[in-house]
């Protein structure tokens, strides 16, 4: 019984202390940082696709389409300007492959897609210059990383925690108060921290890359502090 009333009386104290603090005058700020990252790794996604001759000869009537160029054949194509473009065959990865439906009563047109993995964005540029666009869909940047991106994330929290504590601290300033202990602190934004970077690119100019030569991410902190 007396084990029973102590247990009691402790658990009392304790909730009488939790909304003590809870009573207490705090300030809950959000604060955020901007990390950009050069990434080490590039992923540039090729889809090639069967075609026929005759669409590049200015027929436009798919019944006078007779000449289909095969997929191995294109493929080959492609592997041969990116040999010439420098990139190794161990850097081609095949992603996926798959039909395509025209209209009824003609042909399908086999498709494939490419994961080439690059270190450097000049390298896009050797691949425009030697590919035959002839038979690829789409090219575009794919995902890009960089192989310390979760110490960059950190570096980018703490600078986040950082310009929390600044506006707080100015703020409770200019009430003519101080600002006391951090009371909790949330993490905010704990999503992929490896952001993709997309584009439809077919021009060789290098500045097209600008938008996407770099990695760049807002991380926000959100925390209270006693005022």
């Amino acid at each position: 019984m007396e084990t029973r009333l102590l247990a009691l009386v402790i658990s009392l104290l304790s909730v009488l202390s939790l909304q003590a603090q809870s009573d207490g005058r705090y300030i809950e700020v959000t604060g955020t940082s901007e990390i950009e990252i050069v990434p080490d790794k590039i992923h540039y996604l090729i889809e090639i696709r069967e075609y026929f001759e005759e669409e590049f000869e200015g027929k436009s009537k798919p019944e006078e389409y007779r000449t289909k160029v095969p997929l191995s054949e294109i493929e080959q194509g492609l592997r041969d300007a990116l040999t010439q473009a420098g990139i190794p065959q161990n850097a081609i990865r095949t992603q996926e492959i798959g039909d395509y439906w025209r209209q009824q009563g003609q042909d399908f047109l086999i498709s494939k897609k490419f994961d080439i993995t690059l270190t450097d964005f000049n390298q896009i540029n050797k691949i425009i210059k030697h590919i035959d666009t002839k038979g690829i869909h789409t090219m575009r940047i794919g995902e890009l990383e960089n192989k310390d991106m979760l110490a960059y994330h950190q570096k980018g929290k703490i600078e986040a925690l950082k310009a929390a504590q600044k506006k707080a601290t100015y703020l409770v300033e200019a009430l003519g108060e101080k600002l006391g202990d951090v009371i909790r602190i949330v993490e905010e934004g704990n999503g992929n921290i490896f952001p993709f970077a997309q584009s439809n690119v077919l021009s060789s100019d290098a500045a097209s890359f600008d938008n996407f030569r770099t990695i760049k991410k807002t991380i926000p902190c959100w925390c209270v502090l006693k005022s």
